[in-house]
């Protein structure tokens, strides 16, 4: 599923001094802390390749926060590949808090302005603050009319996470006495539709960690002693050193707050409610190594092979003979249902494509280009294909593009005898307004076969498999989902493969992407076509 990508990955850690001893920390003693997050930004640089940066706080320097951001991947950013260079860079960021983020953009461009966290600089220090987000507000178009509406406001870039900063500033502003964070957070947040998972760190040598209402977005932290350390995925605080048993899901609605004096506490900013996890994370956007809200996504995905193997059987379709036929894995986060769905069906599971790690980003190329660049990512290995009945397991098709070019030289190249697809999902048939990069209906390949109604026919999947080059394929029904997570239905945000949405602006915004599809305005954003037509009134 390369095609389809994240926005972001969030990264945060504090030592507080005086707070007993911390089970870890540098060689150069608490004031270092910092060096640890490019560490943890690297373990979650599955979120986003286009862009990395991180803030530190330091009481004893004049520059309280200190901002370092740009395009480049997180070795890039941080010179991590030049030792000297690296050292130096550490130096400079030296601090006893920090927060980062990698990013991959689902809106704004692909430039340094971009990147984050975004700084607000303020001649009080409770008012200067650096921020840095996860996801997306469904209803941005919305925020960013009102707040231009006076004409005494000015939008420096197209993004929601300015909006947020704007929001959290003005707050701060407008206050005659000092407000504590959890009350900015319970009053924009109110006004928030979306998903966003953020960490705040103001020149006052605070620490907000926040997750949204719904928990769409992921959350981990470990307070253990004097340290205090958060991330979009427990596989970047398990690498430094942390147990499973001591990492924790931060609930939907709720806020770590670190303060130097306070200490560390979690408090509740919005009312409780239903969550609704996006379900993708454990399908495809986690790291495999990771433990989401009391859920591995390794056992998920296994649990995925199993339903695979189960409607295999079910089926009928294929004489499952060991001896020629062989279960193949799009690399890599389809490897652990193939694998799974392998064991369940008596044959051998083989990896007869390897992926070319450093073939670069097809995501931000289109046309010719991208199906060039897809040609290049996979290598199909003849001597496992050839004469062999493959079955192909991925996680999604999004686009198609990565697919096509895939059944193609593994039918040309590899010397497969017969290709069977099995995708480890139900057909992705709406867009997601939460913050992966499908916004519109015409970019997706399920409408064109499958209806908003949920149902697989076979006829409607031949007619895919016959148009993509498959012999045939088979997806997961919608209702397989909720038992390999093994999470009630009704906890997960399907919105994408349902189009029941966990918001009233994410199912408005739906409503425009039907009505538009098929046209010149469906070539842009939905959000930009909901500010379009905000603007024209």
């Amino acid at each position: 599923m390369s095609e389809l990508h994240h926005e972001c990955g969030v990264a945060a850690i504090y030592h507080l001094s005086g707070r007993g001893r911390s089970p870890i920390c540098t060689d150069d003693g608490p004031r270092h802390i910092s060096r640890l997050l490019p560490r943890m930004l690297l373990d979650i640089q599955n979120r986003g390749q286009l862009a990395a940066g991180m803030t530190t706080f330091d009481p004893d320097r004049p520059s309280l926060l200190k901002n370092r951001r740009d395009v480049g991947t997180v070795s890039e950013v941080f010179r991590l590949n030049h030792r000297a260079k690296a050292e130096a860079l550490m130096k400079s960021l030296a601090g006893r808090a920090a927060i980062g983020h990698v990013r991959y953009a689902t809106c704004g461009q692909d430039d340094r302005s971009y990147a984050q966290p975004f700084e607000r600089r303020h001649i009080h220090k409770r008012k200067w603050f650096s921020f840095c987000f996860n996801g997306q507000l469904s209803n941005y178009g919305i925020l960013k009319e009102r707040l231009l509406a006076d004409g005494d406001h000015h939008l420096t870039l197209d993004t929601d996470t300015e909006i947020i900063l704007h929001e959290f500033a003005r707050l701060l502003s407008t206050s005659q006495k000092r407000i504590d964070w959890i009350d900015v957070l319970r009053k924009t947040a109110a006004g928030f539709d979306g998903a966003y998972s953020l960490a705040v760190l103001t020149a006052e040598g605070e620490m907000i960690v926040a997750r949204d209402p719904l928990g769409i977005k992921p959350m981990c932290y470990v307070h253990e002693g004097a340290l205090f350390a958060a991330a979009s995925e427990s596989v970047a605080l398990l690498n430094l050193g942390f147990e499973n048993e001591q990492i924790k899901s931060l609930e939907p609605g709720t806020a770590a707050i670190v303060d130097p004096t306070d200490g560390v506490r979690i408090e509740r900013f919005a009312p409780e409610q239903t969550p609704a996890h996006c379900f993708f994370e454990w399908i495809y956007f986690a790291n495999v190594a990771s433990t989401l809200d009391d859920r591995s996504v390794y056992l998920s995905r296994t649990k995925l092979g199993e339903e695979l193997a189960q409607a295999e059987r079910d089926s009928g379709i294929l004489d499952l003979n060991p001896e020629d036929t062989i279960v193949v894995p799009v690399p890599d986060t389809s490897k652990a249902a193939a694998d799974s769905m392998a064991f369940q069906l008596s044959i051998p599971s083989r990896e007869g494509l390897i992926r070319n790690r450093y073939a670069g980003r097809t995501f931000i190329e289109g046309g010719r280009a991208r199906k060039a660049k897809a040609a290049t990512k996979y290598t199909p290995l003849r001597e496992v294909l050839q004469g062999k009945r493959v079955i192909l397991v991925e996680d999604s098709i999004v686009r198609s593009t990565t697919m096509n070019v895939l059944l193609d030289r593994i039918r040309d190249v590899g010397g497969a005898r017969e290709i069977h697809v099995r995708v480890a999902c139900p057909p992705i048939i709406a867009p997601c307004f939460y913050g992966i990069d499908m916004s519109t209906i015409d970019q997706l390949i399920g409408p064109k076969y499958f209806s908003h109604n949920g149902r697989l026919t076979d006829d409607a999947q031949q007619r895919l498999a016959d148009d993509l080059g498959a012999d045939s394929l088979r997806y997961l029904p919608v209702e397989a989902i909720a038992r390999a997570i093994g999470k009630p239905a009704d906890q997960l945000c399907q919105a994408c493969v349902t189009g029941k949405y966990p918001t009233s602006c994410g199912q408005h915004l739906y409503q425009i992407a039907l009505d538009n599809r098929g046209t010149k305005v469906d070539s842009k954003r939905t959000y930009e076509q909901l500010a379009a037509a905000i603007s024209e009134g």
